[in-house]
């Protein structure tokens, strides 16, 4: 089953993320099949390539929670953000 997910890169506590397409199971820093663009918390940038976003969605991979809250903010998915954190007691 394809995944569409962030993988670390940069130095230390100067993290960036690519959003890549890879096998579910398959480790982070392990091969990947497409790069779709990044993401970098520091600057609160990101990018996402839709036309290669929505053509992976359509062929059927999942993307994990935060991606797919990054791609409803872009506007290639129409549904609701999923809550990612655990809320507090």
């Amino acid at each position: 089953m394809l995944a569409i997910k962030l993988r670390r890169q940069g130095k230390k506590h100067q993290a960036s993320f690519r959003i890549i397409v890879s096998e579910k199971r398959s480790k982070l820093g392990g091969r990947f099949i497409d790069d779709l663009g990044y993401l970098d918390p520091k600057l609160k940038k990101f990018e996402v390539k839709k036309e290669k976003a929505e053509y992976w969605l359509k062929v059927g991979a999942r993307p994990t929670p935060s991606v797919h809250n990054l791609l409803v903010r872009v506007g290639v998915l129409k549904a609701a953000k999923i809550p990612v954190h655990k809320k507090p007691k």
